[in-house]
């Protein structure tokens, strides 16, 4: 029979023999305790990390990265070769972007993914090469569009029959020639949040199947416009490939009809591949995944008497998810008396929706363990929250911690690279946090840190000291 406490625990969430353990699958691979039970990172321990950088602070693990982009690369090439096609690995920039991780993965073969001119101008300033670079968004400006067309990329996913109007007036007054893809809804429904499901047929992107024949029709008809094919995106943190395996027999219908008034050089079955963030997510391995979804496209060319197209992926979370470790230094705790005679643990950080969003948005689940040292107590049902007004300001929902766990301790939380630092805000005035990159016991910050100056600098209101009455 559970104690009241253990009935608190949702049924996925058991009691580890050891709370100071680190889970393979959640953590990089470079995590581990030294002597005295300190976690380190590519062999950086979380204490001088923490002393050097202050807290929160989002550590990203260079090499984890760096092999995760090289698995995804060598696995769908290996796979796309054994069917007699090739394949393109774009990394999906919104996971987490700036100018050094875009030089990670693009030093390991892969393009690059963007959504938005931001996106765009951070790829440019890394040096990736215009023609490496895919240009999504459901709203893209005409400034944006302009300034894509204008640096050359690599491609333009198109997203509504305004965008292709748009395109076609930039293109006949450049008198560029620009590459694009029609972007559809195959109506695969991801088994996954429904925020992160993207090919459900109520939401904002893409065209409809039934739609798309006449927009690749529009497309043809103009100048200027080059259409490389069709693209296709089921949402995020999904596991398997029977979604992957259904979107792309559908998506393949369409393309065998487009055959017959053109070519359709490639397919792009876009993303979201899934990472572990407790012990009981089991994502399949990259080879596994390559393999079977190229496998299920060759099928479904072959039972169509059409040829395998070229392909394109676009992983982000499976690439910098797991390489992320985010530090927090424990403020506060408190027994929380509930019915039934059960008592949960709050244990505060000073960090919180502010640099991780995705449990407030999503209802995600995180695991956490002390990071400062060996816990020594027996592991105690407990919940992680941030210093933010919220309520919802969660950001370890249910997680056992050692007993001893008290303010001034770090605690650490993986699989925090991806989606955390593009969310972050200034919520309550909190200054995000830097990000600092280990790699072989060295550091090096790859996004500054804000102060509580940095944030005050927005405020239009506030009269510099040395002002004089009459400039007040």
């Amino acid at each position: 029979m559970l104690s009241p406490v253990d009935s608190l625990a949702p049924e996925w969430l058991v009691v580890p023999d050891d709370s100071n353990d680190l889970v393979p699958s959640v953590w990089p691979a470079s995590a581990a305790r030294d002597a005295d039970g300190t976690l380190e990172i590519a062999g950086v321990s979380a204490t001088d990390l923490a002393q050097t950088y202050g807290t929160p602070l989002l550590v990203i693990d260079e090499d984890e990265v760096r092999s995760r982009a090289r698995a995804f690369r060598i696995a769908f090439d290996a796979a796309a070769a054994e069917q007699g096609t090739t394949a393109q690995v774009y990394y999906a920039g919104k996971a987490f972007l700036c100018t050094t991780v875009a030089r990670w993965v693009v030093d390991e073969g892969l393009r690059v993914d963007v959504c938005t001119g931001g996106e765009l101008e951070v790829a440019l300033a890394a040096g990736v090469a215009p023609a490496a670079i895919g240009f999504h968004g459901n709203n893209k400006s005409v400034a944006e569009l302009e300034r894509a067309v204008e640096v050359g990329v690599g491609s333009i996913i198109i997203d509504s029959a305004i965008e292709i109007e748009r395109l076609a007036a930039i293109v006949a007054r450049t008198h560029a020639t620009q590459r694009v893809f029609v972007r559809v809804i195959s109506g695969v429904h991801a088994e996954t949040h429904s925020f992160l499901a993207t090919a459900h047929e109520d939401q904002k992107f893409g065209f409809p199947l039934a739609d798309a024949e006449a927009a690749v029709a529009r497309i043809r008809d103009i100048p200027g416009l080059d259409f490389a094919g069709l693209h296709c995106h089921i949402g995020s943190q999904i596991f398997g490939v029977a979604g992957f395996r259904e979107s792309a027999s559908r998506v393949l219908e369409l393309h065998a009809a487009l055959l017959e008034g053109g070519p359709v050089p490639q397919l792009n079955l876009g993303g979201g591949f899934g990472i572990a963030y407790t012990r009981v997510d089991t994502p399949e391995p990259i080879e596994t995944l390559a393999g079977e979804i190229v496998a299920a496209v060759a099928e479904g060319c072959a039972a169509r008497g059409i040829e395998v197209p070229a392909l394109a992926f676009e992983p982000g979370r499976a690439i910098v998810g797991t390489a992320g470790v985010t530090l927090y230094e424990v403020g506060t705790t408190k027994d929380v008396e509930l019915g039934s005679g059960a008592v949960r643990r709050y244990i505060s950080v000073d960090g919180g929706m502010s640099d991780n969003a995705r449990p407030a948005l999503y209802g995600a689940q995180y695991s956490a363990r002390l990071a400062s040292r060996a816990g020594l107590g027996a592991p105690q049902l407990s919940r992680v929250v941030g210093k933010h007004c919220e309520s919802g300001d969660i950001v370890v929902d249910h997680e056992y911690l050692p007993a001893d766990l008290v303010p001034g301790d770090l605690l650490a939380v993986p699989s925090t690279g991806a989606y955390c630092a593009p969310l972050a805000s200034n919520y309550n005035h909190v200054p995000r946090p830097p990000v600092v990159a280990v790699r072989d016991g060295r550091t090096q910050v790859i996004v500054r840190g804000e102060n509580i100056a940095d944030v005050l600098a927005r405020d239009a209101g506030i009269v510099p000291a040395s002002a004089t009455r009459s400039e007040r």
